[in-house]
Parts: structure tokens; sequence; C-alpha cells
């Protein structure tokens, strides 16, 4: 008896990574993102599951994210939550779960899904959320965006106090 095979790499490299598998899998990462060499942000995960092979590529983070944002005057903000991806092609980020923005200059930002489009600096949400200023203000409500500066806002609806000075500068 005889047998012969044709071999195929490509199928059996079909085989061992499914059409849904990530191309790449990685644990206890943390990147650091640089801008003319300067760090400008570092991200920490657990788990980061690589999609870059798919026509939309992203990156997907199952067990949470923990993202230190540095400014020009090296100032730092922090973003966390318990599931994120992030997609390259239109630059944005969907992050989820116990999501918490802590400014540089003391504004906290929760809610359960936030959006942030890095390429237009702007962060929004049509969930609930709760936004609290250093000054003692603070809106809850459904829905609003803001750049990343997080000192323009619009809210979609909003219960809360504002601090209003109506001194003359």
């Amino acid at each position: 008896m005889l047998f012969s095979c044709k071999g195929n790499l490509n199928e059996v490299r079909a085989l061992q990574n499914p059409a849904d598998a990530p191309q790449g899998i990685a644990k206890d990462i943390m990147l650091k993102y640089t801008d003319s060499g300067k760090v400008v942000a570092t991200l920490k995960s657990e788990k980061m599951l690589d999609y870059q092979n798919r026509n939309f590529p992203y990156r997907e983070f199952p067990d949470g994210l923990d993202i230190e944002f540095y400014d020009e005057e090296d100032k730092k903000s922090t973003v966390t939550a318990d599931y994120g991806i992030i997609y390259d092609k239109s630059g944005l980020i969907d992050l989820r779960g116990n999501v918490v923005i802590f400014t540089a200059d003391s504004t906290i930002l929760e809610g359960n899904q936030l959006y942030w489009d890095q390429n237009q600096s702007w962060v929004f949400t049509d969930r609930a959320n709760q936004i609290k200023f250093p000054d003692g203000s603070f809106n809850e409500g459904m829905g609003f965006d803001s750049n990343q500066k997080f000192d323009k806002f619009n809210f979609r609806t909003n219960n809360g106090i504002q601090n209003i000075d109506e001194s003359d500068k």
C-alpha cells in the first residue's frame, strides 16, 4: 500500500489558529507609549488578546486595565476599568465595568461604560455617570461628552451642585 500527502503550510496553520482566535495572547503586560522619546502613557493589564489579524483590528483586555497618562507638565491622570477594547483604525477605546478616571486636578469620573476617541481627544458615554470636581461640585446623569482635559462638558441629563465664581476677574 502506498500513501502520499501534499503539504500545505497555510492549511496546517488554519487548523492551529481558528478564524475567531486572537493572533496573540499576552499576560501581565505593561505597555509604554512615547512621543519624541518622552513617556506619555503606560498601560497595565493581566491579559491582552491581540486581534490585529482582523479586517478591523483591535486589542481586547478581558481582565481589565489600568492606564496612566502624563500631560506636558508630567502631571498624571489615571483610568481603570474591568474590561477594555482598543480599536486601532478608528482610535476609539471602549471601557466597561467600574470605569474610574482620576485626573491630575483631582476630578473623578465614574461610570459603567465610557468611550474615548483618541483622534478627537474626546470622552463620551450614553450611560449613567457621576463626576466630582475638586471644588466640591458634582454631576450625576445619563450621558455626557467632554474634551479629554475635562474642562468642557456637555451633559444630556444631570442632577448636581455647581459652584460658580461670580467675582470680577
